[in-house]
């Protein structure tokens, strides 16, 4: 044992062995910890100088105790801002660790007081490793909200630069092929991570954006990595119908699925055209298609419902056959009665209801539905008003 010294005695002690201290650090490193031997020489040198700056922090400490809120900026702030991107907290309190170890075998036959000095500054310089990471974390947050909420609005408004599918990468979206925008109220209290949750259950993956008091997703699918997977990809009315929780009261309208991310700037203006219509809709469900909202859409001015009503159900019938046109405006104007449309058209009602079923098979809408009927009605107006010249398809 030692004989007993001052505490300025054992100062100026430490500080004599500060360069031995850092050196066998440094070596100590080199035969432990693989990541670090593998680490080009930059970096390498980077975590060497927070090892140094660890064993000057205690000195300093020892002499000030006090000096404890000091110990991040005084460790870790020679470090570059790279270093904790490429060194994890794990490895970083595997450095502490090492450090610590060096400068107790270095001391183990001094005072007792020192030794006890040692182990509160490992814990102290252990918390504020934390710290400093947690907050590096929470700052990345911060950056990846900021980021999303830019990406969501250059999807709503479609004005798209260069660096938008460098941003889509930086916050790791993993969608792949077809997308689609869902739109709804903002809840007052908005759990972002219960969406992420439930789209991650349904193999799916959102950017999520708060416009007003309007919430808006962004959804993709996560496709299975196996080719040989026979499983069907889930319909996106069925993953927003999981998300709908996470919304507030009011209407929540999906867009129509587009074949890529940077494409879905169609499916957002049809999901907002559609939010801003369906209190017309007395009966809409939650969530409802904004292809079921077509006529209100239509009848609010918006001329993306107006070319598909036109180039998904008038023009398709017309050139098909102006006889199912004929029969469906006679059909629709009777009030959907068989008997009045076939003797308007002087047919038997038996060829009224085989021409029904032509037009459902040609265009996928059921005109003996209240609701598809009504949209069927809107489009053979806007297609008559249209006139002849063909409408140009904007989907």
């Amino acid at each position: 044992m030692a004989p007993a010294r001052t505490k300025q005695q054992t100062l100026a002690w430490l500080r004599t062995l500060s360069g031995e201290l850092s050196t066998a650090t440094l070596k100590r490193l080199e035969e432990t910890l693989p990541w670090y031997r593998d680490m080009p020489p930059g970096r390498r040198s980077a975590v060497g100088l927070v090892a140094q700056a660890g064993i000057t922090s205690f000195i300093s400490w020892y002499d000030d105790p006090k000096s404890i809120p000091w110990i991040a900026a005084d460790v870790f702030g020679a470090a570059p801002r790279e270093l904790l991107r490429s060194v994890s907290l794990q490895q970083t309190l595997q450095l502490i660790r090492v450090t610590v170890e060096v400068v107790e075998q270095r001391v183990k036959d001094s005072e007792e007081s020192l030794r006890e000095a040692i182990l509160l500054y490992s814990r102290e310089i252990a918390f504020a490793a934390a710290d400093v990471y947690a907050r590096a974390a929470e700052a990345r947050g911060l950056w990846d909200a900021r980021l999303e909420a830019l990406v969501v609005d250059s999807i709503l408004t479609g004005e798209y630069d260069s660096e938008l599918p460098s941003r889509i990468a930086a916050l790791g979206w993993n969608g792949h092929g077809e997308v689609s925008v869902l739109v709804g109220t903002a809840p007052r209290m908005l759990d972002v991570d219960m969406l992420r949750r439930t789209a991650r259950h349904l193999e799916a993956d959102v950017l999520i954006g708060v416009q007003g008091s309007r919430l808006v997703i962004v959804i993709g699918r996560v496709d299975a990595l196996d080719a040989d997977s026979t499983t069907e990809p889930r319909p996106f009315l069925e993953i927003a119908g999981e998300l709908e929780p996470g919304f507030g009261a009011g209407h929540l309208v999906l867009g129509h699925a587009v074949p890529s991310l940077l494409e879905a700037a169609r499916s957002a203006k049809a999901a907002l055209a559609g939010f801003a219509v369906a209190r017309a809709w007395r009966n809409a469900p939650r969530p409802a298609l904004a292809d079921d909202l077509l006529p209100e859409r239509a009848f609010a001015g918006d001329p993306l419902a107006r070319s598909t009503l036109i180039n998904r159900i008038y023009r398709p019938l017309q050139d098909h056959s102006t006889e199912l046109l004929t029969t469906l405006w006679c059909y629709l104007d009777n009030g959907r009665s068989l008997e009045a449309t076939a003797r308007e058209l002087f047919v038997h009602p038996n060829t009224v209801r085989y021409r029904l079923k032509r037009i459902s098979e040609v265009i996928g809408y059921d005109a003996t539905g209240a609701r598809e009927a009504l949209i069927l009605q809107a489009a053979l107006v806007v297609g008559a008003i249209a006139g002849s010249p063909k409408a140009n398809a904007d989907r």
